[in-house]
């Protein structure tokens, strides 16, 4: 049982029942939590509780919460210039382009500045058509990329079928050694097959027909699913042979999450667009983008390209885009995820898997984990949503605010997450495990 709210948190949890719609959600048995404060990976409660924040809301503070520089680039950013339209030039605009392009693979000199990455990918969408002159996008089926017009058609999951209202698009399955669509036994079996699979399906399309292969570097809210080496490379291959771009969305897996600047970088595959947003800034002010290839780019010097936001590269955002990236270089951020995930996270994930029968699969890199849970490990048979929702209780108990998705724990703490703060969370899942496991 938690504590009564107090005042504020009283009158919050009143207003939010009586006036916000929120999303994916029928609304009449809501009950959200009222968050008051939160610092570095925690958060508190209008209750009196400090959760520690293992979603990292929704897998994009990776630079924690309140991170004192990002919020004084933002204070002296408002107190100086708060808004201005797109057309215009300034300062921290051009310094966060410069800064996202520093990381980015050669041959990437341009940023097309958006409000976040459902939009981002839109833009991308918009952008291999036009300069492909072709219409459709292939996608997986396993993804997410966003809840506009385009992009959550591109979705393979629930949320795009009462959705469906954009054309040109096709979906595949991807790689998931797992639960393979492909009968295969090793990842390599799965690699090759998965890519025969995503290459007949483009020439049944006509690849004339075909602008670009859109997907999730690694895909993240349908099951954090790492591809399988030589995956991603055989993807550039197919694109390449057909002419088709390859735009790699970046949204989640991008900026920290999975121990690089960017989870291609793991694979050494470079697109011709990315897209991104949640962890640029952390989600501190809205923003996202695409990070576009110089011949794409180069394609509209003397064409209009048919697109535009009135907030795009918004001074606020831009301001935190630049304090985050500075902060996540000057702190080594993104090398702190890599080592947890190496030498603290994965190995302290798998010893769970060893002690609990509930888990049937471990699978992540850097601060991007899952846990798939099984009610038998022999049929992999999914836990079902009445224990998913045991889990989620047993774990907000013990004090850690999780990231449920269908049948799995996504394991994604801030990218500045310390070693004894994993080991506190490795405990909490441990006893939480062994509750719902026990019941089954």
């Amino acid at each position: 049982m938690t504590a009564p709210l107090d005042d504020a948190g009283q009158l919050a949890y009143e207003l939010d029942r009586a006036h916000v719609f929120h999303s994916w959600s029928a609304q009449r048995s809501l009950d959200p939590i009222v968050i008051t404060g939160a610092a570095g990976c925690e958060v508190q409660t209008a209750d009196g509780r400090t959760l520690l924040d293992f979603s990292s809301q929704l897998v994009n503070t990776n630079i924690g919460h309140q991170h004192p520089r990002v919020v004084a680039a933002i204070v002296a950013q408002a107190q100086e210039l708060t808004t201005v339209a797109p057309s215009h030039a300034v300062l921290p605009r051009g310094l966060a382009a410069a800064a996202i392009v520093a990381h980015a693979p050669a041959g990437f000199s341009k940023v097309f500045f958006t409000n976040g990455g459902a939009d981002a990918n839109e833009n991308a969408i918009r952008m291999a058509r036009q300069v492909t002159g072709r219409d459709k996008v292939i996608s997986f089926y396993r993804s997410y990329h966003g809840n506009t017009g385009s992009a959550v058609v591109a979705t393979g999951d629930w949320r795009r079928i009462p959705n469906e209202y954009a054309r040109g698009h096709v979906h595949v399955f991807g790689p998931y050694l797992y639960r393979s669509e492909f009968w295969a036994t090793t990842p390599e079996q799965e690699c090759e097959r998965a890519l025969v699979h995503l290459e007949r399906v483009l020439q049944s399309e006509g690849p004339s027909s075909v602008a670009a292969i859109l997907i999730e570097t690694i895909v993240g809210t349908a099951g954090v699913l790492v591809p399988p080496p030589g995956y991603l490379a055989g993807v550039r291959a197919i694109a390449d042979r057909y002419g088709v771009l390859l735009i790699l969305d970046e949204v989640m897996a991008g900026f920290g999450r999975t121990g690089e600047w960017f989870a291609f970088d793991h694979d050494g595959v470079v697109p011709d667009l990315i897209t991104f947003a949640k962890g640029v800034n952390s989600g501190y002010v809205p923003a996202g983008g695409v990070i576009i290839s110089d011949p794409i780019a180069s394609a509209f010097d003397d064409r209009v390209f048919p697109g535009g936001l009135t907030y795009s590269g918004h001074p606020l955002a831009m301001a935190a885009v630049v304090a985050t990236i500075g902060a996540m270089e000057d702190e080594h951020i993104v090398e702190n995820a890599a080592r947890i995930g190496a030498d603290v996270l994965g190995p302290g994930l798998v010893e769970l898997a060893e002690r609990h029968d509930v888990i049937g699969e471990v699978r992540g890199r850097g601060v991007f984990w899952a846990l798939e849970l099984v009610s038998d490990r022999s049929t992999r048979a999914p836990l079902p949503a009445s224990a998913m929702s045991q889990v989620k209780g047993e774990l907000m108990a013990r004090g850690l605010l999780p990231f449920l998705a269908d049948n799995r724990i996504h394991v994604v703490p801030p990218c500045i997450v310390t070693d004894d703060q994993v080991q506190a969370a490795l405990a909490i899942y441990d006893e939480a495990l062994a509750v719902v496991g026990g019941a089954l």
